[in-house]
């Protein structure tokens, strides 16, 4: 009887093994909450599911479940800039959850860096409205969506505007030098616990590391996507930031290469 009640919860975990598998090839990524709800199991139990998975090549685990394997060779990522209507890009729920914990950082009276990136856009539905403070952005398209917040003060660095609305050439970066902020929200084209921040440009970089140089608190949001990964140009090393706020599809690896330098990582989002 003992042997055949092994056998049965043999192949009830290989099942769900295989459906677990499949959920994640058909749509990319997988909770550890889900598997829980899904087949009333602990999250001990969903966590080795994942383990064996992984083993078997068909997932990568993250800080709240797992992702399908990337097929990519790690390529560095370059992109020129070009035009962006954040109006009409879609809207991931793993992004908005880190903007919602970002805008939860910035305190009465602050002087504040807000990114021109899409962290930045998405922070606009959760900044404060109820105490005064402000705001420096580097993106026309940001500061023309700001122009109705009464309780802030917008300040927009001056220069050449890109396609995409941003200001980084070195008019900007001479600019940006006459501030101080209390705390500054950056972003990146990928972060590595050994390359450090990476961006696609070389203006974007110098003008990143001028607002990273003149910030008493720094705030680094990054997609989980985007960890262990490096882009074109090398903004700063990783622990120039007092947090990194990343989400719950950032795999485990690059999370613990971060904290083993000492690097408070938050991870946000369907798994905490």
């Amino acid at each position: 009887m003992e042997n055949r009640t092994s056998e049965n919860q043999q192949m009830f975990m290989e099942e769900r093994q295989r459906k677990i598998a499949e959920i994640i090839a058909s749509e990319g990524s997988v909770a550890i909450s889900r598997i829980k709800e899904m087949y009333s199991v602990s999250h001990e139990t969903a966590r080795r599911d994942l383990e064996a998975l992984e083993r078997a090549g068909l997932c990568k685990r993250t800080h709240g479940g797992a992702i399908r394997p990337l097929s990519d060779s790690g390529q560095v990522s370059v992109r020129p800039p070009a035009p962006r209507d954040f109006a009409s890009q879609p809207v991931f729920p793993e992004y908005l959850a880190i903007a919602q914990k970002a805008a939860s950082y910035i305190k009465e009276n602050d002087s504040v860096y807000l990114t021109g990136g899409s962290f930045g856009h998405l922070m606009l539905r959760f900044l404060p409205r109820d105490f005064f403070y402000t705001v420096v952005v580097n993106s026309t398209d940001l500061a023309s969506d700001m122009r109705d917040l009464k309780n802030a003060e917008i300040y927009v660095v001056g220069g050449k505007m890109r396609p995409s609305g941003s200001i980084v050439d070195p008019t900007a970066v001479e600019n940006a030098s006459r501030y101080r902020f209390d705390i500054c929200f950056i972003t990146g084209g990928g972060l590595s616990a050994g390359f450090g921040l990476s961006n696609g440009s070389g203006e974007t970089a110098a003008f990143q590391r001028e607002i990273i140089k003149n910030s008493k608190k720094r705030i680094l949001l990054m997609p989980g996507k985007k960890l262990g990964r490096d882009s074109f140009v090398k903004v700063c090393d990783a622990d120039m930031f007092d947090g990194i706020i990343t989400d719950w599809t950032a795999e485990s690896a690059p999370i613990k290469e971060l904290e083993e330098k000492g690097i408070a990582v938050t991870a946000v989002g369907e798994e905490e």
